[in-house]
This record gives C-alpha cells, structure tokens and sequence, in this order.
C-alpha cells in the first residue's frame, strides 16, 4: 500500500494491527519526507494505547492515541537536520526535537508551526 513503510511499523506495542489507525495523510506526509530525504525514516512510536502511553510517560492528550503523530529514531545531526527539513518539507508543522529522535505530528487541535525539545 504505502512506498517506504508497513501499517505494522505504527503499532503500539501491546496491540497488534493498532497500525491500522494511523492517519493516512500523517502516513502520505511522510512517505514523501522519507522520500525527500533519501535515507530510511526507522518508526520508534506511532499509534499508542492510552496504557501504552501512560508506561511511557506520554502526555495525557498525546496525538499518538488519535494516530496523527510518529516518532522517528535519528542517530546523528546530519541526519537530525535533514530529516526535519525534509519533515518540514512535507507538511509537518509541529515537531519535538531529542537527542535520539524526532516527533513529528499533523494534529490539527494543536498548535501549529511550533519546534519543541525534550
């Protein structure tokens, strides 16, 4: 269905096929950032269960329950500026920035154009 990644790489941890809630314009977004980019984009968090996110410390009104925010792991700067601008690039407009990975979310109900980091 999708270029660079499986439904499976979005579910939470204690609920197989979770994936499936994802939604599909956070998935298309990035599928082109991936593609922009050019390096593969290794999904570290997508869809969360409330117990899923509560263990691991995720805000209450986190945009992981609604399927409309992924983590990505990111090893160096390099990467970590190419892979924002690409994210950028492709529509994200809200973006957490950690020393191992990036959040990246499309949650309307938020605010928009904002870079945060943990």
């Amino acid at each position: 269905m999708y270029k660079y990644f499986k439904l499976s790489e979005f579910d939470s941890p204690d609920e197989p096929g979770s994936g499936e809630m994802m939604e599909p314009a956070v998935i298309e977004a990035l599928e082109n950032a991936r593609d922009l980019a050019g390096f593969p984009f290794v999904v570290t968090s997508g869809v969360r269960t409330i117990a899923h996110n509560r263990a691991v410390g995720g805000s209450p009104r986190s945009s992981h329950l609604l399927g409309l925010a992924v983590d990505l792991r990111v090893d160096n700067s390099e990467r970590r500026y190419l892979m924002v601008e690409a994210l950028l690039d492709a529509g994200f407009n809200r973006l957490g920035i950690a020393e191992d990975f990036i959040h990246c979310d499309m949650d309307e109900n938020k605010k928009s154009n904002v870079l945060w980091t943990y």
